[in-house]
Order: structure tokens, then sequence, then C-alpha cells
């Protein structure tokens, strides 16, 4: 009896043993194993929402066909003690992946980020309208207020601006964010930025120059940045108008006029617009504009804050993207007639 009993538990030990080397081998197998995805695609995306657990997880990543056996995901990222430090976000999963590799994913927070580049010259309604149209950030009801005149001033004070108008106070860049960041979040982080790096800039001004402010530099940095074509030529641009505010001369900016026609401007500059006195025609005011005119990167802003040396108080475009610039009324009348009124 005893025998027999013996050689039953022999029997189930090496039942057990083999079931054991059979599950480890499945288990180290699916854990080394490449997720499944689409043959048509090389990644896909998947959202961990906040407050899943890890079954919910693999459960999820079952129905999605991506994993075939959930349970191991499970068990591995309990015995590794990386179940509870796996974070909600959206995922990029890509083929060649392994179940050990996604959880290592989920754990460091590498989610998904999207893209959305804001370009310097752009107006704060061109700017507005760009984030509007980006279907990767959720809609609220505070950047609404951005899209209305009369609540820009509301907009700006949650912003933290001292301005009530947002014009030019948008940094331009490339920003990355992930799924679920609102317009406002997003808006909030460009405007920081540019606070940063007016900020940055103004420390380390020129001592000797005409603007009283960094608000006044971005102002002048926004007209520098309307009127080079050619990046190289900002410093040169910047020089122009910090020696014509000096010698307190009207700064006669074409795009200054632009912005202050609004709506009516068509394509042409006529002599009654140069004439018409607008807040923002500096062909009229003797004064800088009351805002920016539109988006300065960085460059304008140095540009304007470090200008080029020099004795030019005059420029026109001379046909190529480029700038001929002049000492004398004399010398710009002629640079005028050569590559203006000759075209008419």
């Amino acid at each position: 009896m005893i025998k027999k009993l013996l050689i039953l538990l022999l029997f189930l030990a090496v039942i057990g043993t083999a079931v054991a080397a059979w599950f480890w081998n499945d288990y180290s197998l699916s854990l080394s194993k490449p997720i499944a995805i689409s043959k048509h695609q090389s990644e896909s995306l998947f959202t961990v929402n906040k407050g899943d657990r890890v079954k919910n997880i693999a459960e999820n990543l079952r129905q999605k066909d991506i994993i075939q056996q959930p349970e191991y995901f499970r068990i591995y990222a309990r015995l590794s003690h990386k179940a509870e430090k796996i974070k909600a976000g959206e995922y990029v999963l890509k083929s060649g992946m392994t179940v050990v590799d996604v959880i290592d994913l989920f754990v460091l927070g590498k989610v998904n980020q999207y893209a959305l580049t804001i370009v310097e010259g752009w107006t704060f309604k061109e700017t507005i309208a760009r984030i509007r149209q980006d279907s990767n950030l959720v809609k609220t009801a505070e950047f609404a207020q951005a899209l209305n005149s009369k609540t820009e001033a509301a907009l700006a004070n949650k912003l933290g601006s001292e301005s009530m108008r947002l014009e030019g106070l948008i940094y331009p860049d490339t920003y990355k964010f992930p799924k679920g960041t609102t317009d406002f979040q997003f808006l909030k982080r460009a405007y920081d930025n540019m606070q940063a790096v007016l900020a940055d800039e103004w420390v380390k001004r020129e001592k000797k120059t005409p603007l009283k402010s960094a608000y006044e530099a971005l102002i002048l940095a926004s007209i520098v940045e309307k009127e080079s074509g050619v990046s190289s030529e900002r410093g040169k641009i910047a020089g122009v108008f910090i020696r014509r505010m000096n010698k307190k001369m009207r700064l006669q900016s074409d795009p200054t006029i632009i912005y202050g026609m609004g709506d009516s401007y068509k394509g042409n500059i006529r002599r009654r617009d140069i004439n018409k006195k607008t807040a923002y025609n500096t062909y009229q005011i003797k004064r800088l504009p009351p805002t920016p005119i539109a988006i300065p990167g960085r460059e304008a802003i140095h540009a304007v804050l470090h200008p080029d040396k020099g004795k030019y108080l005059y420029f026109v475009a001379d046909g190529s993207g480029g700038h001929k610039f002049s000492k004398t009324l004399k010398e710009h009348n002629r640079a005028v007639r050569k590559y203006i009124l000759k075209k008419k």
C-alpha cells in the first residue's frame, strides 16, 4: 500500500514538474513574443485610462488583439512590482515590442506626443484659429473667450498678462503635447514661454536703448519680424528703427498700416491708407503702436535689443526678398524709384 502511494506521489510530482515546466516555458515565450500589430500598420495607439487596474489594461489589450494571454501580462506586472507604477496616457505600441517592452513603456510614462507649430509673424487671430483647428486639443470655454475681442481681456487676465491684449504674446515654436491637453493649457504654455524669452532677452539688452520696457521691445520686434523677409537682415532693420526712434523720426513701417487696416486690407496700400491716422499707422504717429502687430521670434526680439550699428535710416524692398538700405532720404528716394516705381 505504501509502495503504491509512493509511486502515485512520484507520478504526481513528475506530472506537476512537467506542467510547471510547460507553464514556465509558455509564460517565458509569451513575454518574449512580439505583440500583435495589424499587418498593414507598424504601430497602434493604446490608452491606459486613469484609474485602470492591471487586470483592466490586460483585458483591453486582449480585446484589441494586441496580446493573446492577458493572465501572463498580469502575472509579470505583479511579480516585477510594476503594476502599481503604470501611468495613464495614450501610448504608441510598435511592431516588434514584447509584453515586457509594453509594460516598461507604461511604467516610464512615455506617452504619445502630438505636435502643433505656431509660426513667427502670425497674428493672434491666426494663432487662435490654428489652435482651434487642432482636433487633438480638448476644447474649453476658457479658450472660447479668445475668439471674442470683447472677452480677450478676461482671457489675458486668466493667463496672468498685465496687457488686456494678447497680440504678440504667444511664443512661436513647435509644441509637443499628450492626449488630453486642453487648448487653454496649450495657450498658457506658449504664453509663459514668451514671458520667459522676453524677460531673458530684456535682462541682456544693450543699456543705451530708447525702448523703455520689455513690452516696447516686443512691439518693435513684431514690426521687425513682419519687415524681415531675410532673417540675416533683422539686425539691420532693427538698427534702422532704433536710430529713427533716437532721432524722434516716425518708423514709417508698411506692416503697421496693414495691421491698422484690419479686414479692410485687400493686398494693396493706397495713398489714402498711408494718410489715414490710426493707432497703428507709423507713417502718422510719432511713437510705437500700442501693441505688437504679430508674433516675433526670439531672433527678432534679440535684434531690437542688440541692433546693428551704422547710419542707415531707410530701407526699401529690393524685389528679391531682401532690402536696399540707405543713409539719406536722397539715396532712399533713388532706391524707391529703382525698385518700386519702375514696376508700376
